[in-house]
């Protein structure tokens, strides 16, 4: 059973920078991964992608000021988040891409003034 742990969010001021990691207890090599958000409620939703090749896709609102990364050695994914808005407020979870595996419990992001 493959275990996801997410860390580094918090309180933000907007404009302000986070960055999120997610660590994996099983292999992601050869693995597309993936961020996704749930904001109270809505349904949780897509933020971004990340191939074996560390090609890149991503919501189109958070396009610019997210940046997915992956480190297959250490089994880890990253999203480094900039400019940040109160839009952007959210649960935000790893997982792989396409499918899940079970979710892990998220990290908040709040981001207010």
């Amino acid at each position: 059973q493959v275990q996801l742990v997410e860390s580094g969010g918090g309180l933000v001021q907007p404009g302000g920078s986070l960055r999120l990691s997610c660590t994996v207890s099983g292999t992601i090599f050869g693995i597309y991964m993936a961020w996704y958000r749930q904001a109270p409620g809505k349904q949780r939703e897509f933020v971004a992608r990340i191939t074996t090749n560390s090609g890149t896709n991503y919501l189109d609102s958070v396009k610019g000021r997210f940046t997915i990364s992956r480190d297959n050695v250490k089994g880890a994914l990253y999203l480094q988040m900039d400019s940040l808005k109160p839009e952007d407020t959210a649960v935000y979870y790893c997982n792989k891409y396409p499918g899940t595996w079970s979710w892990g419990q998220g990290t908040q992001v709040t981001v207010s003034s």
